[in-house]
């Protein structure tokens, strides 16, 4: 015979709980009973039924505490509980419902009715942990899904910004150092996890505008004129027509067109100033200028970390944020941060 049901009565008069118990058992249901509240309690955090009868009035723990236990139980919390007791006043029974019942069957009971709610509430209970166990499995395939588009995501920007690196070998890594540091200051600034992946991928391609730079020029050893330089301000405008059309949760185009805006409106492409520049490109700009600084460059040594933070300090508040760029001047001097190669 097939066990329609795992079931836990509780009554302290014997006869009744031999009633209840002789009419589950005859329907097919697996009966486990208990005299007590407190005999109920262990018996039902050691094996947790699927529902619990539990009468009202009884001595030393009435079924009103036992049900709140039963509900402060990570064990049996998930299993309904209805309420079979002489009690008809309504007070008494919205205090039932109140400690955490699902019902009452009212004594003297008929036996279709208890049967007819136990079934009920049984078929009611299995349908909410069906829907649970789905849920969370579905969540589970969306998680792992968004982690194959965020790792996709990350492959077609690193691949990207490979291009201008193969071009300009004096600056192979400046873009993923610059993500290093612009991700250790958005941490710093306590900034949401999703936040952070997109200054990421942002910074991963923030110079990605310089593939129409002519090579000769980017690798130019000595001081630019004024038409290459005007050549190389152009990458950021040209970094955001390369990425604009490509479908991304985070607005990564417009920040690698901002990175080169600074607050009070000296920066390009548009002179951008304050709040009218997203937090994210004020960030990678702070990066771009420590990492640039500190490195070498085809028409200079490298700078060196000192220099690098005195320059950003000294343009604190004007042309970068100041909680920026003391997120940064911590990350280096009190963490001792250093990218990597």
């Amino acid at each position: 015979m097939v066990v329609k049901g795992h079931i836990l009565a509780v009554d302290d008069t014997a006869t009744s709980l031999k009633l209840l118990t002789d009419i589950l058992k005859e329907e097919g249901y697996e009966v486990r009973s208990a005299i007590s509240g407190e005999l109920a309690l262990h018996a039902a955090v050691r094996n947790p039924p699927e529902l619990v009868l539990l009468d009202i009035r009884m001595p030393e723990m009435d079924g009103y505490e036992v049900c709140r236990q039963l509900k402060s139980h990570a064990e049996t919390r998930d299993a309904p509980v209805i309420f079979v007791s002489a009690v008809s006043e309504t007070d008494e029974k919205v205090q039932g419902f109140e400690a955490g019942a699902v019902d009452f069957v009212t004594k003297p009971y008929q036996r279709n009715e208890l049967l007819a709610r136990v079934r009920t509430h049984l078929e009611l209970n299995r349908l909410r942990n069906n829907l649970e166990e789905l849920v969370a499995e579905r969540s589970s395939k969306l998680i792992e899904s968004e982690k194959k588009l965020k790792a996709s995501l990350l492959d077609s920007i690193s691949a990207i910004a490979s291009i201008v690196e193969m071009r300009d070998p004096y600056t192979a890594g400046h873009q993923r150092r610059v993500a290093q540091i612009a991700v250790a200051i958005g941490r710093e600034l306590q900034l949401p996890e999703n936040q952070i992946e997109g200054i990421h991928l942002a910074s991963v391609v923030h110079d990605v505008g310089k593939i129409r730079v002519p090579a000769e020029i980017l690798s130019k050893p000595g001081k630019l004129t004024a038409n290459e330089f005007n050549l190389i301000k152009e990458h950021s405008q040209t970094g955001y027509d390369i990425i604009k059309s490509i479908d991304y949760p985070w607005a990564i185009a417009e920040i690698v067109l901002q990175h080169h805006e600074r607050l009070d409106g000296s920066g390009y492409p548009r002179g951008l100033k304050n709040a009218e520049i997203l937090l994210e490109a004020q960030i990678i700009a702070v990066a771009d200028v420590v990492e640039s600084m500190m490195s070498h460059r085809p028409y200079r040594p490298g700078l060196g970390i000192d220099v690098a933070l005195a320059e950003i300090s000294l343009k604190r508040s004007s042309c970068f944020d100041a909680d920026i760029v003391d997120a940064c001047l911590k990350i280096f001097l009190e963490q001792g941060f250093t990218p990597s190669a």
